[in-house]
């Protein structure tokens, strides 16, 4: 499932290619994947409207329609949004074609988990799905100590937490793993027994691995995939996740794996305390 640094790099590569854009139709092939505004077509209310911005709120994608429309896109699992500069052949999981005044945009989801939903762009960060999210792990405005705070209300293990998106906004199985590892904290812990300057660490880890993930353009295993239909290759740089079994490029103790909040945890029992 695409995070917080995918769908980063989709919106800025979406920017580079779609921005200022008309759509001058739309075919939906697969109706489940558009959801519109109740009462409303989706095609005839997004037909002829300018894409103006692009925006990103945890992991989901905001695109920004001329005379207050918002499309929030979620990936889930499988979704992809790629920009095509000429008329493109539709794949057979391709759901949704955006045709615009240049080029084409197709979203594509294997699983049919995803979803494109229009809403009033004035109502959006109101719309139950991003109006949940706790704050975005790199804004300027969030600090280690609103990170402590939030940690402190949940009674739960410190891996489950920080999968929480009501704690902070964007963060999944990868990155929380290796956060977790670069702070040094194993993620079956508690969060009250969480120290102050463990706070920090994972705070500062945490920025840390999201940035290191943005630059190089996300994590690619199997479906993901930018704007341009490129994948990423912070999967060559990943330190634990995935290499549950394997040496620990530290301390050379093999990682173990652990089901926490349902999810596969891999950890190393030296480097993380």
């Amino acid at each position: 499932m695409p995070e917080l640094p995918e769908v980063e790099t989709i919106k800025r590569s979406l920017a580079k290619k779609a921005l200022g854009k008309r759509i001058l139709d739309v075919g939906i092939f697969w109706p489940p994947a558009a959801v519109s505004i109740p009462g409303g077509d989706f095609t005839e209310l997004v037909k002829g409207r300018e894409i103006e911005s692009f925006a990103r709120r945890g992991k989901y994608l905001l695109i920004n329609l001329s005379r207050g429309l918002t499309m929030i896109v979620h990936f889930r699992m499988t979704g992809r949004l790629i920009y095509y500069a000429d008329q493109q052949p539709r794949e057979k999981h391709t759901h949704v074609v955006f045709y615009l005044d240049q080029g084409e945009l197709h979203y594509s989801d294997i699983r049919k988990f995803g979803r494109i939903q229009l809403v009033s762009t004035s109502e959006a960060m109101q719309v139950a799905s991003l109006a949940k999210l706790g704050p975005e792990p790199l804004d300027e405005l969030f600090a280690f100590d609103q990170l402590g705070q939030r940690l402190a209300k949940k009674k739960s293990t410190i891996k489950a937490s920080l999968l929480d998106q009501k704690v902070i906004a964007g963060l999944g199985n990868i990155y929380a793993d290796e956060a977790l590892f670069r702070a040094g904290i194993q993620p079956g812990r508690r969060t009250e027994s969480l120290k102050v300057s463990e706070i920090i660490k994972l705070y500062n880890a945490i920025g840390e691995v999201l940035a290191a993930g943005i630059k190089a353009k996300g994590t690619s295993f199997r479906d993901y995939r930018d704007a341009d239909g490129n994948k990423g290759s912070f999967q060559y740089n990943l330190m634990v996740y995935g290499r549950g079994g394997l040496e620990c490029i530290v301390c050379g103790q093999k990682l173990e794996r652990q089901k926490i909040a349902g999810r596969t945890t891999v950890f190393c029992p030296d480097c993380q305390k």
